[in-house]
């Protein structure tokens, strides 16, 4: 962060630098809240050190989307020495106003600005809630919105210090239950009602519950279901207006929130995978007569407030205490909030399945696989019929033989919807080397949904291992 400051400064460009670890919602906030012409993030987020890169923002507090990325690639790629690069020391950035340390200020303007994510701030707080960081950037930041608006928090203690080895979790990623390891033990001591945990770099919130004397983890399409049905309900009994109010979704997010939000009468949005997609799209509202009501995506990111362009976990985690103390006066829970939703929605059920394959090998092979795919038109599949396939990298959707344009940005990506409100996506990741195959299905019970499920998996994996590339290796999904 300190190069790239005195980098900046030396091309006579004054920055703003946050005087140590913060995470990357308040970066996004900072921008517009100082009225700077973008930001830099240095992060790995929850993955280990060799995926340390930046995430770059535009003056709207949005990551950069793909043409202006590409154009900042080509800058960098323009570089054939980069020690000829002009950088200003930090002390010399300073003294001469180049550079600006900035810490508390931009924290406590970020932390007013999340409390307002409170549809009932002045409820009760009885709630028992166990926080951890893992050894990331909300150590501080996220311990004081709850506390600060009365929640009672036992935090971690061995995962809240700052720690690039995360030292205490095989993987610090909030999606995998293994995570939660040391905050369940925490929580069973102290009889807690719910878990939090946000990934290294503060963007991804992950929840555990206490249902019964089980603690259940969620996934990121229940918790974004559980934040939309609360947020439209509570408005709705307080005959707060939802006209004209907008849902942003992703082409790979469940389907539940998008039932919600039409049954209130919103419209939803879908974007390609990245927030980055989301946040563009949320600056657009600016000038219209639509309202922002909710965006999340089922890897574990949400933005409740549009205070800033990129998911939030402390927003989120500060709204997912609020309905756990709700449904506590109830006598529910989280896992009965997610009952209610089913029976009034129907059993919507999803998946994720990574295939994991590294180096110059596995490129070549999710390149075939994709390839293969691309060409893959099948009337049935895993015994429903085909609808619709999606080609999102040659913008065209096939439906009955007729093809019509997508509107989105050119992406490595395919869905094929069935019948029966079924369906799949694959995609390679854009961060790691991995194939990812999302799956979604809605049935009359949760048990049917789940079949199908599982039936999707085998039939699109089995098809996998037919594909063969040039040396003949084996996928194993």
């Amino acid at each position: 962060s300190e190069i790239a400051a005195g980098v900046l400064a030396a091309s006579g460009i004054n920055v703003h630098l946050f005087e140590a670890l913060r995470p990357t919602p308040l970066l996004s906030y900072a921008v517009r809240h100082l009225g700077a012409s973008g930001g830099i993030m240095v992060t790995a987020s929850h993955n280990p050190p060799q995926y340390n890169g930046v995430k770059m923002y535009d003056a709207h507090g949005c990551q950069l989307v793909t043409a202006l990325a590409e154009r900042v690639i080509a800058h960098v790629n323009a570089v054939e020495d980069v020690f000829s690069v002009s950088m200003m020391g930090l002390d010399e950035a300073k003294a001469c106003g180049r550079v600006k340390i900035i810490g508390r200020d931009v924290d406590n303007a970020y932390l007013d600005a999340v409390s307002f994510v409170q549809l009932a701030p002045a409820l009760k707080k009885t709630v028992k809630i166990v926080f951890t960081p893992l050894h990331g950037a909300t150590r501080e930041i996220g311990l004081r919105a709850l506390t600060d608006n009365g929640y009672e928090v036992l935090p971690v203690q061995r995962q809240m210090v700052a720690d690039p080895t995360f030292a205490t979790v095989r993987s610090p990623n909030p999606e995998n239950p293994d995570a939660f390891e040391h905050a369940i033990r925490v929580g069973r001591e102290n009889n807690a009602d719910m878990l939090m945990a946000t990934d290294p770099d503060g963007d991804r919130l992950g929840i555990v519950c206490r249902h019964g004397e089980d603690y259940v983890h969620l996934s990121g399409n229940q918790t974004g279901s559980i934040f939309l049905e609360y947020i439209l309900s509570t408005r709705k009994k307080r005959n707060m207006s939802l006209e004209n109010g907008v849902l942003f979704t992703t082409i790979v997010t469940g389907g539940h929130g998008e039932m919600i939000a039409r049954a209130y009468g919103c419209d939803v949005v879908k974007t390609l995978t990245g927030f980055k997609f989301i946040g563009e799209e949320m600056k657009h509202l600016e000038k219209t007569s639509k309202q922002f009501i909710m965006g999340y995506e089922e890897s574990y990111g949400y933005i409740i407030r549009d205070i800033v362009r990129d998911k939030d976990a402390v927003q989120a985690m500060l709204l997912a205490a609020e309905i756990a103390e709700h449904l506590k006066n109830e006598g529910k829970t989280m896992v009965d909030y997610l009952d209610d939703i089913d029976a009034r929605y129907g059993y919507v059920r999803d998946a994720l399945v990574n295939i994991v394959l590294e180096g110059k090998a596995g490129e070549k092979r999710f390149a075939e696989i994709m390839r293969r795919l691309r060409d893959y038109r099948p009337q049935t599949f895993a015994g429903k019929r085909l609808l619709v396939k999606e080609d999102y990298l040659k913008g065209v959707r096939i439906e009955d033989a007729r093809e019509s344009t997508l509107d989105y940005p050119a992406s490595d990506v395919l869905k094929f919807i069935l019948e029966d409100d079924a369906w799949f996506v694959v995609r390679p990741s854009g961060t790691e080397p991995k194939l990812k195959l999302y799956f979604s299905a809605r049935g009359e019970t949760a048990e049917t949904a789940e079949a199908v499920i599982e039936t999707m998996k085998d039939a699109l994996t089995t098809y996998l291992d037919t594909i063969e590339n040039d040396e003949n290796e084996d996928v194993n999904p």
